[in-house]
This record gives C-alpha cells, structure tokens and sequence, in this order.
C-alpha cells in the first residue's frame, strides 16, 4: 500500500507499562512519544523489544506543523535522529498547532501545552502543505500525520475534515494516522459524522491506526487515553475496515493504566472488531458486485475540486498567525473569546487546558504538590487561567513556584521555606551540586528552629 510498512497490532509504549508491554503477547510493534526519548540513552525495555524485532515508532507532539511559522529545524532533527536510533519505518506527528504569537504577530509567543485545532480553510491548508513539504525533506523516514480530536469549531470553514485531508494527501503524497477514537470525539463535540469523513478521505493513505478511550461528561466528550475503549470508538474502527485493511492498528493508553490482563482484553477486542469488519466489508463487496444493495453507503457527493497547488504568502501565514494567536490568548491567556467562537466552547477548553497543565506539573514536578498538599490544584487552575506556558513544563512549574512566592504564598511558613528552597535549586542556570543543597537545607532546618 503505497509503500507503507504492514506493521500489524501494536500498543503505545509508556515508561509506566513498560514491562506490562514486554509481556504482552501478539505484540507486533509499539509506538513511543518522541519527545520522551533520548537518542543516545534510549530505554532498555525499547532496546530489549527492537532487539525481539519489535517495531518501534516516534510519535511526535511538539512539531505544531498546522502553525502559522514554518517548522522549527531543530525540532525536525530531532525527531529525525529518534527516528534513526529506532530503525524506524516512519515517524508521526498531528495535524494541529501548539504555540503561537512571536514575531508573524509581533506579540508574545504563547505555549498550548496541547494539539489545538488547525481551521480547515484554503489559507491553512496552503500553510500545512508547506510545512509538511518541509518536514518530509528533513526525515530520512516517511511521515504521517493525525487527525486531532477537538471540541472548538473554526467560523468560516470551507472543507470538510475528510475533503480537508484529501487535498492535503493529493498535494504532498503525506500519509495518514487516523485516530478513530479522534474521528468519534468530533462526531459528539461538533456534529460530524465519521462515515462521511472515512467515505471522503483517501484510505489508500492510511499508514496505522489510533485506537483510544475516553468519557463523555455533559455532553462533551474527552478523549483523555485513560479510560477503557468504547463500544462507539469500536464501531468507528469497523466501519474504516469494512473500507480498507489498515497496515497497523495501535491501542494508545497515556493515563490511569490498568493491570496487564485488561490491556491484552481490549488489545483482544481490537482483533475481534477487525476480524468481524473484515467480513462485513468482504460480504458488501460482494453484495454490490451480484447488484444487491451495499451496506456502505455511498458519499452524497464528491470532494470539492482542489485548490491550485501554490505555496502560501507571507501574508497568508500572517493572517493565520493572528487567528491562531488570538483564539490561543483566549484559551491560556483570558483575553477575549475572538468573534465567531462559541464561547462557552472555548471557556470549557480553556478549564481542560489549565487542568492539564496542573496534571502534568505534578508528574515533572512532584515535589509541588507534596509542599502545597491539598491547595496545589486551587493555587495552580486560577494560576493558569491568566499566566501562559512560557517554554515548557519545568520552566512552567517554576514559574508557578516563583509567582506563589512573590505572592507571600503559601500562608503556611514551613511550606513557604521548603517551596523557596525547591525554587532556589532549579532556578539557576544549572542544578546546585549535592553538597550546596545540603547547606542550604541545613540553612532553612535552622532558621525555621529559630522561630
């Protein structure tokens, strides 16, 4: 197909499952965040799996290819030296942009801390192709792209999101990572129908599949890989492979693992779903061939025609660059929801976006929640409502640490001095060496005697 490898089932390798994905048996590749990797120190459980002949594959999530600047070089080598520690076949990254403002907008750069929703607009689509232009001459791998799941819609959209990907396939030959569970998130937050969108998307382009948990609550569904897969999720997998035989199906679990036995169960129904679609397809086909009625049914129309195949203008990645910049802002930085926004919308993804932020503080920097206990999340949430990501997690606890403190916070004085202590020791150019920190504990277990 196309060149692309069969890579079979497979699940997402995460240091917390590690040995649990060691043990897995049927196991015929693993897909591994690429930003969580080293090249030259790489896990010995992803070392032991290449050397079983396990397939690995980097999964990117900071590329931001749907942003209004062109992809970063740096980035891009780095996604292309994991890629050739691993052996990879391929590399992946989404269909979304990460951070926005900076010199196209001549305004402060904004962190999403998450993969935000590209408008599927002809200026967006000119931007992407030019940046997946640029990041397949940068990898010495085939790349995929994903679609992302998303709760905000752009006003003004003129592509659906299968015609979207369409065009994008046909103006860079880009292969596709199509997240069913993705495909079934838009359906309950946006109304779309993930039949119409397989029916309009070029299959042939798949490289593998995501195949994720989540939760609806209120209406809106969170994809959050942390909760086992659903029946509707399932049910999307089967109608993309009563279409087409994906070269690789993958089971993504990013929080909340559960034990080994449940992980091979729903690896088990995977396999069952694609078995049973398999036939479903192989019966329509031949329904349709004997003239009876298929039971897929057929796009009410086609695509829209293509675009001309050129290259954007500076003054197209500056009016993308505005709109991304302005709808960021509102998300991270409470400025005003930009006009056309469903408002309410994007003050829900605005509370995902801090309460996230606050999960992922508390895994790079677990030491905050300890100090402040049970005020971490009441401190951090309005925190991240008014301060943006600045350049990461770590720099973003520490500069949580830094506002609290300056703040006269926490009201507690033990719990002041030990977060003033954990603040000296990171906020430096480089860690203090051991001795230094056990003087400036000594120093701190002495002052509070003296009070």
């Amino acid at each position: 197909m196309n060149g692309t490898p069969e890579l079979g089932i497979g699940i997402g390798w995460r240091p917390e499952i590690a040995d649990a994905v060691e043990g897995l048996s049927g196991i015929d590749w693993v897909e591994a965040v690429a930003e969580n990797l080293c090249a030259g120190h790489l896990p010995d459980s992803l070392v032991r799996l290449r050397e079983r002949g396990v397939t690995v594959v980097p999964h990117g999530v900071s590329l931001g290819l749907g942003g209004a600047d062109r992809p970063d070089a740096r980035r891009l080598a780095d996604l292309a030296e994991r890629a050739g520690a691993l052996g990879s076949p391929l590399v992946t990254e989404h269909i979304a942009f990460v951070r926005a403002g900076g010199p196209l907008t001549a305004s402060p750069a904004l962190e999403a801390g998450h993969l935000l929703p590209v408008p599927r607009t002809r200026d967006a689509l000119r931007v992407l192709c030019e940046n997946i232009r640029i990041a397949q001459d940068a990898l010495p791998v085939p790349l995929a792209v994903e679609n992302i799941a998303a709760l905000i819609s752009w006003p003004g959209e003129e592509l659906s999101e299968g015609q979207f990907l369409a065009e994008l396939v046909e103006r860079t030959g880009v292969r596709l990572l199509i997240d069913v569970a993705n495909l079934h998130t838009n359906q309950v937050n946006r109304g779309e129908d993930p039949a119409k969108a397989l029916d309009e998307l070029p299959v042939e382009a798949i490289a593998y599949v995501h195949v994720a948990g989540g939760v609806e609550r209120d209406g809106v569904w969170h994809d959050t890989h942390a909760h086992p897969v659903t029946r509707p999720v399932l049910d999307v997998l089967a109608e993309l492979r009563s279409r087409v035989a994906p070269p690789g199906v993958l089971l993504e679990r990013d929080d909340d693992f559960p034990p080994a036995a449940e992980l091979a169960g729903e690896l088990t129904v995977i396999r069952e779903t694609l078995t049973i679609a398999a036939g479903t397809g192989a019966a329509t086909a031949t329904a349709t061939a004997t003239g009876e009625p298929a039971a897929v049914p057929v796009p009410a129309a086609p695509p829209a025609a293509p675009a001309p195949h050129r290259p954007p203008t500076d003054a197209t990645r500056e009016r993308l660059a505005l709109r991304q910049a302005a709808l960021l802002s509102a998300l991270v930085a409470g400025t005003p929801v930009p006009e056309g926004f469903d408002t309410r919308r994007v003050r829900v993804q605005s509370r995902a976006l801090a309460a996230k932020r606050a999960d992922v503080i508390a895994k790079v920097a677990p030491e905050l929640p300890e100090i402040l206990g049970s005020g971490y999340r009441p401190a951090f949430l309005p925190y991240a409502a008014k301060q943006p990501m600045r350049a990461g997690y770590r720099r973003d606890a520490l500069d949580f640490a830094e506002h609290l403190l300056i703040d006269g916070r926490p009201d507690d004085p033990v719990a002041r001095r030990e977060l003033t202590l954990w603040w000296q020791e990171r906020a430096g150019s480089r860690p203090p060496r051991r001795a230094t920190r056990l003087v400036r504990r000594a120093r701190a277990a002495l002052i509070g005697i003296g009070r």
